[in-house]
């Protein structure tokens, strides 16, 4: 355990070094993030709408939705998947060129995810799928209901880790892409696991002391009484938490798309060293 954690560190390590060499890579997840504001926004009126239907805003966790509140939970869930999912579809293809040492852009990128506009729906449809009916459970069953979810809701993510690379690289449907995903799941679990674990606790911590950092400045700002000190303070703590958010969103990209290239061609990437990709995926005994 100690060495796959060790292993995946410095994968991750590595995923910083392509990432330090291309900055534009932030550029995906910033352009996803602005995208799914504006879907939120669009569907907020709507979803309060429904809510309201099933009892009241302050009842929503207690009482199941209505069918009108389903369906516009199912179309929230579609459009903001299929966003995430196209913007990671091309920050994963930019990835994958910039490890085969090719110039890449934010154009190329979002021209790969262009390409696989119809798979990417696809994949968008069955997500939002799995989504709605994992809400479903937690509402009807409870407590246990919860346990469920959380348990479904971590398989399905470890299992379809590597279908955004997959669908960059390959002309698939989504089925296809889940079930090649899983495939590479035997070769890559652990790395897989555990070094997204390792990116979720340093990230974590990192927002943390930001928090931390945040509130010192904000609260210094406070007493001072100045307004434009305070505006100045909320704009620096905003831009440094919204900063740390996509240096972890295109590191994850840049991780499944070095993970995947790996499993799947036996090629190691610009930034990765052989010895540690072998060692990482070396069959199991």
């Amino acid at each position: 355990m100690a060495g796959k954690f060790s292993r995946s560190w410095e994968l991750m390590k590595a995923s910083a070094a392509v990432l330090r060499s291309d900055k534009s890579l932030l550029m995906f997840p910033l352009a996803s993030g602005l995208c799914c504001l504006l879907v939120a926004a669009s569907f907020l009126i709507p979803m309060i709408l429904a809510f309201a239907g099933a009892g009241g805003a302050g009842e929503v966790h207690g009482r199941a939705l209505s069918m009108g509140g389903y369906i516009v939970l199912f179309l929230f869930y579609l459009v903001q998947y299929f966003v995430i999912i196209f913007f990671n579809t091309a920050l994963a293809g930019a990835a994958l060129m910039r490890l085969r040492g090719e110039p890449t852009s934010f154009a190329a990128g979002f021209a790969i995810a262009r390409g696989r506009i119809v798979n990417i729906f696809g994949y968008a449809l069955i997500a939002a799928t799995v989504g709605l009916v994992l809400r479903a459970l937690q509402e009807r069953l409870g407590l246990i209901g919860r346990l469920v979810v959380g348990f479904l809701g971590l398989a399905w993510t470890v299992a379809t880790f590597l279908v955004v690379p997959v669908l960059a690289s390959q002309d698939v449907g989504p089925t296809d892409a889940i079930k090649h995903s899983v495939d590479l799941l035997k070769r890559t679990w652990g790395e897989n696991i555990i070094g997204n674990a390792g990116l979720g606790v340093v990230f974590g911590l990192l927002m943390f002391l930001a928090v931390l950092v945040a509130a010192g400045i904000i609260g210094a700002a406070v007493v001072s009484q100045s307004i434009v000190a305070i505006i100045v303070a909320v704009v620096i703590v905003a831009v440094g938490i919204t900063l740390l958010g996509l240096i972890q969103a295109s590191l994850q990209g840049i991780y499944a798309a070095a993970l995947y290239r790996y499993a799947e061609e036996g090629q190691v990437g610009y930034g990765f060293d052989q010895a540690m990709l072998e060692q990482a995926f070396k069959p199991k005994k």
